[in-house]
């Protein structure tokens, strides 16, 4: 099958990839040139694990293709792919702009019967809104199916190779038989295509989207209200996770979400709620706990140093949303970052690979390490991020050599407080409480 997919970011070069693994023939565009120039020579602008290899098998065998051209692939493919970036826009919705500039170009081109899959996370009612200018500017049949994507960054190949359902929302019989074709081979274990009409399609990307994020809000609360009876949240959580009922993912209290996805998908389905005269109450408070919940380390800081905190380096270990990606889109290390130097504490940042997407938003105003233990050298604290797994079993003796105060303020909870506290540190966790080796 010919497939064309519109738009090479995250989840277009993913979704483009796979399907050329699988053996369609795809076409990738995109107007940046630059990008183009970089993934003809086999590297991604992103970094997700296994990428870059599955790239360049594909352009080897020659399965896939880039260009900044739209007219060759929307005439040659009998699949279109939009994966198109949907940014919120000041009230909160999902900015279409993007989506329906390339749709008026395609419509130009088309040649015939085309299947245009939005794979772009958009509002309920954009499939019928693709259809209409499409049928203005064309006289060719077309379909338009919703297939919202559920990757998760850092482990997007096995999700997409291996998913644990896919939707296809479509009244087309046609289209629905397009589709299950090209998805039967990443199937073939028994997990469901589920096809449903383009609304309900639509709508489940946000509320899949949303209850997680209602999941991870839900746990910050409780280890906050932990932290205030004498509880451990990691019991807790236990506790709970062993109940069929509930489930053991998402349950991990830490410093907030971030990402492309959980901020930007809540306050569009918001949006979407108010524009149908809904007030959604439990989406509007994930929104204003998870704000909280980014600067709860930076409560503890000022609870634990007082006035000395402005004279304070501090160390942060952790600059990416979540581990395996260099995605630093609203992730909880820039607001405490950004919360820490209002104050004028001295910032040494470390990150295994989100380090150049951080100079551009930090620039000059941190000092950045390449390696994590000298980031710690001279300073009054250790700020643990994001739970990247060559922060779990640092060398302790080797820290508390390097730190002039033996302070771990630990975000993501990966650390045994009585081990640290064992070690001469002082410990903050999140739900925890603090324990040091007085204690």
């Amino acid at each position: 099958m010919n497939i064309g997919v519109v738009g090479t970011g995250y989840v277009g070069l993913v979704v483009g990839t796979c399907l050329a693994e699988s053996g369609s023939d795809v076409m990738c565009v995109d107007s940046d040139e630059k990008k183009i120039q970089s993934l003809r020579r086999g590297k991604p602008t992103i970094y997700e694990p296994g990428l870059e290899e599955l790239l360049r098998k594909n352009l080897q065998e020659k399965r896939i293709s880039f260009g900044t051209d739209l007219e060759m692939p929307t005439r040659k493919s009998d699949v279109i792919f939009l994966a198109l970036p949907t940014p919120q826009s000041e009230d909160g919705s999902a900015d279409l702009k993007h989506v329906m500039e390339v749709v008026k170009k395609i419509g130009k081109h088309i040649n015939g019967y085309k299947v245009i899959v939005n794979k772009s996370t958009v509002p309920v009612g954009t499939a019928t809104q693709i259809q209409k200018i499409l049928f203005e500017i064309s006289s060719c049949e077309c379909d338009i199916v919703s297939n919202p994507e559920f990757l998760k960054e850092g482990a997007a190949i096995n999700d997409f190779m291996k998913p644990d359902r896919i939707i296809i929302g479509s009244r087309s019989p046609r289209a629905i038989r397009i589709m299950q074709d090209l998805y039967a081979p990443f199937v073939r274990t028994g997990n469901p295509i589920l096809v449903m009409d383009d609304r309900s399609a639509e709508l489940t990307k946000y509320a899949s989207n949303a209850f997680l994020a209602t999941k991870v809000s839900f746990m910050n609360e409780l280890a906050n209200l932990c932290e205030r009876v004498g509880a451990d949240v990691d019991l807790v959580r236990k506790g709970m996770g062993s109940d069929p009922r509930i489930g053991s993912q998402f349950l991990f209290p830490g410093v907030g979400y971030g990402g492309s996805c959980f901020p930007k998908d809540v306050s569009a389905l918001s949006r979407i709620a108010k524009e149908h005269d809904y007030e959604f109450k439990i989406v509007e408070s994930i929104r204003s706990v998870n704000a909280y919940q980014k600067k709860i380390l930076i409560q503890k800081m000022k609870q634990y140093f007082g006035k000395r905190l402005s004279r304070c380096i501090v160390a942060v270990w952790g600059l990416s949303f979540k581990p395996n990606t260099d995605d630093v889109r609203e992730a909880p290390s820039l607001t405490i970052i950004e919360e820490l130097l209002k104050r004028g504490v001295r910032v040494h940042v470390h990150d295994p690979v989100a380090m150049n997407q951080a100079r551009k938003i930090l620039g000059a105003s941190v000092k950045y390490f390449e390696n994590n233990y000298d980031a710690l050298k001279g300073t009054d604290a250790l700020l643990v991020v994001t739970e990247w797994n060559e922060f779990r079993r640092p060398d302790f003796e080797r820290m508390k050599s390097l730190m002039r105060r033996l302070v771990v303020f630990d975000g993501r909870n990966i650390y045994d407080p009585a081990v640290l506290a064992e070690k001469g540190f002082t410990y903050f966790g999140i739900g925890r409480g603090a324990l040091n080796a007085e204690s």
